[in-house]
């Protein structure tokens, strides 16, 4: 009998690591309903005309083909797995709207798949850990304060190294790029969500090329980039950087009260980190990173 080869990215677990990995969902699945957050579980496929919208994730979906298709089957070759909970929540939202206390508190723990290359500490399946608060219209900016509170208590639960949270806040960079006059912060957010992986001066040069930005532009954004820190001092950081924009407010605003709500009762957890970007455009506010002290 030949014997089987492995699937790279697909990783399958003997009983003690499976072990390990039901206590750790365990205990975060215990914080977050500890939180008032209700469990959830959507269909493993969405419609591709959604997935291919989010940013450059779209590169990576799984698309689903029948093997042994009925000739007269509709709609199947339009359907991918879902590469994150994000999309396939909100369309459960919008499909269930009336169904629903609002602000809905939510959490799902199941498993996304993309089509990546595998590497260390990546897989092409995996199981994925996601809390959301969801509300009609406009959610209150507390919330947006709360939710490092509760990742930073479910990872503080487990036996791994303290946590730090890295925080940003989209409508700050939007406005930033928006006050330089660059036309598609997309683009820009996109090249610096890659300043970990490739540096500063390929960064540059994606700013150029993907975003049209001129040497002076290209230098400010990475200024932005640089400001990181432990209070509401990145404030005063970014205003010395003399661009102006309501957008640029209304998000130092945002990631202010977030930060200091994050030092009033967990001091040390929450940063402000200004290179935290997400290159997938449904990220429209508050966005967060988190990291093992040490590790970076």
């Amino acid at each position: 009998m030949t014997r089987p080869t492995p699937l790279s990215g697909f990783p399958e677990w003997l009983p003690p690591q499976r072990m390990i990995e039901q206590y750790v969902v365990d205990r975060l699945r215990a914080t977050f309903e500890s939180y008032g957050f209700a469990p959830l579980e959507t269909r493993a496929v969405e419609p591709l005309d959604q997935l291919l919208r989010k940013g450059e994730t779209s590169k990576e979906v799984y698309v689903l083909r029948r093997l042994h298709a009925d000739p007269d089957a509709k709609g199947d070759e339009a359907l991918g797995l879902h590469f994150d909970l994000t999309v396939p929540f909100a369309r459960f939202v919008l499909e269930h709207a009336g169904k629903l206390q609002f602000p809905f508190r939510r959490y799902q723990i199941q498993k996304s798949w993309r089509g990546e290359r595998p590497q260390e500490g990546r897989y092409r399946e995996f199981l994925q850990a996601d809390i959301d608060i969801v509300d009609r219209d406009t959610l209150p900016a507390h919330y947006e304060a709360e939710l490092p509170l509760v990742v930073g208590d479910a990872l503080g639960s487990l036996p791994i190294p303290p946590v730090r949270i890295r925080t940003n806040n989209r409508k700050l960079c939007e406005g930033f790029y928006r006050g330089l006059g660059l036309a598609d912060p997309a683009a820009v957010l996109q090249a610096v969500d890659k300043l970990d992986k490739i540096g500063p001066a390929a960064v540059a040069e994606l700013l150029a090329s993907r975003a049209g930005a001129t040497d002076a532009q290209a230098k400010a954004c990475l200024a932005l980039a640089e400001i990181s820190t432990a209070d509401e001092s990145f404030v005063d950081a970014v205003r010395a950087l003399g661009v102006d924009d309501p957008l640029l407010d209304e998000g130092l605003a945002e990631l202010a009260a977030v930060v200091a709500t994050g030092a009033e009762h967990a001091p040390g957890l929450v940063v402000a980190d200004l290179s935290i970007a997400r290159g997938l455009d449904y990220y429209t506010g508050v966005i967060y990173e988190a990291v093992l002290k040490g590790e970076q």
